[in-house]
């Protein structure tokens, strides 16, 4: 499963962790992505989404 939200399309971000001394070395942020159970027009789906998706109450009604 790649770590992608349904809704909002928010992946995996690279980029580089700097040390005290400014050394920099490769590192990877993952987005909170959860499986969300919710009905769609009478039909239950399982969905990948962030939590702030979840939050944010794209989807309204959770089974």
């Amino acid at each position: 499963m790649a770590r992608v939200c349904e809704i909002c399309g928010k992946r995996t971000v690279s980029g580089n962790k700097v040390s005290h001394a400014h050394n920099k070395t490769r590192r990877v942020w993952k987005p909170n992505i959860k499986k969300f159970k919710t009905e769609i027009e009478g039909r239950t789906i399982t969905a990948h989404i962030c939590t702030r998706c979840i939050k944010s109450g794209y989807l309204a009604r959770k089974v």
